[in-house]
């Protein structure tokens, strides 16, 4: 996935296809990456609005390709994604029924 990110990239297919993505993204203010724009907006578009001129465009999407590839390498490495942090709450009981 990641050598297919661009800046033409819809942010709403990058968040599906390349969950990483999402956290670079928070942590560069798009707190709107699960708004109805962000299923038709580029990254281009949304940065931009967000206030990004071109170099910050491409930074940004250079630190998501390398999150991206990141994340590659480990799902090759070890056959699978990493595993999602655990919640530190108890399991629901189903009530009898």
């Amino acid at each position: 996935m990641a050598e297919g990110i661009s800046r033409k990239t819809p942010i709403g297919e990058l968040v599906l296809n390349c969950p990483v993505a999402a956290a670079v993204l928070l942590e560069h203010g798009f707190h709107c990456i699960g708004c109805g724009l962000a299923a038709y907006e580029t990254l281009e578009e949304g940065a931009a609005a967000h206030g990004f001129d071109d170099a910050a465009i491409d930074a940004l999407v250079g630190k998501i390709k390398d999150a991206a590839a990141r994340e590659e390498e480990i799902i090759k490495k070890e056959g699978k994604k990493p595993a999602a942090k655990e919640s530190k709450k108890p399991a629901k009981k189903s009530k009898p029924g």
